[in-house]
């Protein structure tokens, strides 16, 4: 029987005797170190030491009969018991010989160290966690710089007092596992200094989709408690880990956390770590640099490979050293284990006031009544099918949390602890709303909506909604490519497990409206603006951005790439911003760029804009953005499609402005698409040919123009219908000319009539056209008509 191991003697194979986490972290020291990764060394008191531990104390036995006949649904009852357990572990002495034992390694490893009595941190390990179907996040205790012989001891014995805190004995009972056949390693590790740096956490797969392509990376000042438990919100960072294999610098994705506080060492005699203010400077400042996220990732990839699943780490940036450490690695038990067979959509029939928002977790809805829990003294009030709101979840909180039926926090991010566990419950979640525990009321019935993208909204009252759920096992693929309409970066991880063909039309409007809500040339001319008030909105949106324009080509830059990452390596046809001169006058400062024109429909936009001079330095930060896309993340799946294109003579000119700006046609398989939607593309269509490398159809315009109708308009919308004869008969002579043409042409549509119309779609395959591009929500029933249509 070994009471003690350290790192280098044990591997994923010891978990029965030294649990999940430290035989992860032998592992990762034995074999991962030769490649780079960093991990800080240590030792394990092993199960076996905890065992010997209950039989010479005879502290087993009288576990049992507090426990014997625990209802763990009863909050009050579960943690009397669980206070009285652990109040018999800590009052039970140690055998000698493990204090020998732990005393005689630490002197070890601070001689290794250089350093008299050096800081450890000291973490539990069951020999049941971490298992690919039961996590055990956050069920046990960890204990941040101790220092000395007596004060670790002291923090083994509390390591193994939590094996019996209130959530892990609820945990256990709901999972079926027997408190005694699980075992209690004490991992004991070097500390990284991360309170003079930063720390925090990566998945290397994105945690609310499963779409397993990238890294996610969240970021915080000082130690790492913080995030877990929700105290800051983050900084995140997405990696496409496709390229980044290929070199490129591929952080396709940059969010600003609320880094207003840190944990750091104590400084007074017996308090190991502290609470501070960050300052205000560092607060609007990225935690890691490019380089540092690179090297993350690319070790989240590495790590990720040797143990073949998906992986959840813990890292830790050490502030005298400079060097970034891997303190822990698990693999990630709930996004990994889905069954991506079947897709399962909730939809929200109808929406209400908005009475809060937060980053969303799970991609679901749920509602009920509001209880708001202010502290673990309140949670007997508690019932199954509340909605619990709060400032944030600690693990002590679990066993009310799994009676939710969702949950929503003050604080936190993505990867707090209030978000891993609803995520392993399947119950929405939305956290960091800032102001949900003031501005929601007991009592008051709430729908959470989580399924419109990255954001989440608690919505006044209980509304309507469906689960529907759709098997795709058996799915073939048609000869016509199915392609989807995708203007939404926060949906299309989602919408990538929806078997299609690519993206026949990736809008930048939506990006432009939502992520930068900025007019480009308001931006580009910020010095001159007079209105303080605009001025203030611009410098709110530009936190962090000392050049106000190179917040327009990140911002748009990265909502193209989640969409071109997403669908990696099929096409991704993204259309030039094709917003009317008074939705442009809507953006921030617009109004001050924009004429006034009468039908804005038929005015100043698509092509027109791009080339001319007054408008052309706002088209060229599009064209930057769609560059550092395609050059700097790799995502050269990415093409170009050019809207309302009126003559054969503007396609020349928007062909040059953009190899003017870095888009040459040809250069690296760019490939220029032009939007047919005028009858003048049509007639013209041999000549738009020579120009351009497709067509792809917008039924939309290209029915008002052709029948004259304004489709805004309710006094004419009768006449309004995309199967008109005349409409069908321009569509039938484009795909025929294009495709006749030296070389064959490809022709596509993207218009709304396929997916309101699987007639239409019907039509479309008759006539032979390349692809269809439909809504996320009309794909699959769309494609089983068109497969049907091709065996006939």
């Amino acid at each position: 029987m070994k009471f003690l191991l350290w790192f280098n003697e044990v591997g994923i194979k010891d978990i029965a005797n030294v649990g999940g986490k430290n035989a992860s972290l032998g592992e990762m020291y034995r074999y991962l170190s030769k490649q780079g990764i960093a991990v800080p060394n240590g030792f394990a008191l092993t199960a076996s030491a905890y065992h010997y531990f209950l039989r010479q104390t005879k502290t087993a036995q009288k576990i049992r009969e507090i426990l014997k006949g625990l209802d763990t649904r009863n909050v009050n009852d579960l943690a009397r018991r669980g206070h009285l357990v652990r109040e018999t572990i800590l009052k039970a002495k140690l055998p000698k010989e493990l204090n020998e034992a732990v005393a005689q390694a630490y002197k070890k490893l601070s001689q290794d160290c250089k350093t008299a009595n050096v800081d450890v941190a000291v973490r539990s390990s069951a020999t049941a966690e971490d298992l690919p179907d039961a996590s055990f996040a956050g069920q046990q205790e960890t204990y941040l710089n101790i220092r000395g012989v007596d004060s670790l001891l002291k923090a083994v014995k509390e390591c193994i007092a939590s094996l019996f805190t209130n959530r892990a004995i609820s945990y256990r009972v709901d999972k079926g596992f027997d408190h005694f056949k699980i075992g209690l390693s004490v991992g004991v590790q070097k500390m990284v200094r991360s309170d003079l740096a930063a720390s925090g956490v990566m998945f290397s797969l994105h945690t609310e989709t499963g779409f397993k392509n990238v890294v996610l990376i969240n970021s915080s000042y000082g130690l790492g408690e913080f995030i877990v438990k929700g105290v800051v919100t983050p900084d995140e960072f997405l990696v496409f880990k496709p390229t980044l294999a290929q070199g490129c610098p591929a952080i396709i994705s940059r969010s600003l956390g609320k880094k207003n506080i840190k944990l750091v060492y104590g400084s007074q005699a017996g308090q190991s770590t502290k609470s501070v203010r960050v300052a205000a400077a560092e607060q609007l400042k990225y935690s890691l640099t490019d380089k540092e996220i690179l090297q993350l990732a690319k070790w989240a990839v590495i790590i990720e490979k040797h143990y073949q699943k998906p992986m959840d780490m813990e890292w830790a940036k050490d502030g005298r050293d400079g060097r970034l450490y891997i303190v822990q690695a698990r693999p990630e038990t709930v996004e990994s284990l889905k069954n991506r067979q079947v897709i399962e959509e909730y939809i929200l029939k109808k929406k209400g006031r908005v009475l809060a928002s937060g980053a969303a977790v799970g991609k679901k809805i749920g509602q009920g009544r509001v209880n708001i829990i202010k502290s673990a003294s309140q949670m007997g009030s508690f019932k199954s099918g509340q909605v619990l709101v709060t400032r944030m979840t600690d693990p002590d909180w679990e066993p009310i949390m799994k009676k939710a039926a969702a949950i929503v926090t003050d604080a936190g991010g993505r990867t707090c602890h209030a978000a891993i566990v609803s995520r392993e419950l399947g119950i929405p979640c939305i956290v960091g709303t800032a102001l949900g525990t003031k501005k929601l009321k007991n009592g008051q019935a709430v729908t959470i909506d989580n399924t419109a993208g990255e954001t989440g909204y608690v919505y006044q009252g209980l509304l309507p909604f469906s689960v529907r759920q759709v098997n795709i096992k058996n799915l073939k693929r048609p000869k016509t490519k199915v392609m989807m309409n995708v203007g939404n970066p926060e949906t299309a991880f989602a919408e990538s497990f929806i078997p299609s063909d690519g993206v026949g039309l990736a809008r930048e409007e939506f990006i432009v409206a939502n992520y930068i809500k900025i007019h480009p040339l308001a931006l580009l001319n910020y010095h001159k603006i007079k209105d303080l008030r605009v001025k203030r909105l611009i410098d709110k949106l530009t936190v962090g951005y000392r050049n106000k324009v190179e917040f327009y080509v990140d911002k748009l830059a990265e909502g193209v790439a989640k969409i071109a990452a997403a669908f990696y390596p099929q096409d991704v046809i993204v259309r030039l911003s094709d917003f009317k001169s008074n939705e442009y006058a809507n953006l921030i400062g617009g109004i001050s760029f924009e004429p006034h024109e009468e039908n804005p429909m038929i005015g100043w936009r698509g092509a027109s804009r791009y080339y001319s001079k007054e408008y052309q330095t706002a088209f060229r930060l599009e064209c930057l953005a769609l560059k550092k896309v395609r050059q700097e993340f790799g995502l050269t799946n990415l093409k170009v499609m050019v809207p309302f294109c009126r003559t054969v003579e503007e396609g020349r000119k928007v062909v040059k402005a953009l190899a003017d700006n870095g888009l040459k046609q040809g250069v690296n398989g760019l490939e220029i698409y032009v939007m047919c939607e005028i009858p003048s593309n049509v007639l013209l269509a041999e000549e738009f040919s020579q120009v351009f490398n497709g067509f792809s159809i917008g039924s939309n315009d290209l029915t008002q123009l052709t029948l004259g109708v304004d489709r805004d308009s309710q006094l004419v919308s009768h006449v309004y219908d995309e199967r008109n004869p005349a409409v069908k008969k321009l569509i039938s002579q484009v795909i025929k000319t294009a495709h006749s043409h030296k070389p064959r042409r490809k022709v596509g549509i993207c218009g709304q009539a396929p997916s309101d119309f699987p007639d239409f779609a019907q039509f479309l395959v008759k006539q032979g056209i390349d692809s269809i591009s439909l809504n996320p929500d009309t794909v699959i029933s769309t494609t089983l008509k068109i497969l049907a249509e091709e065996k006939k």
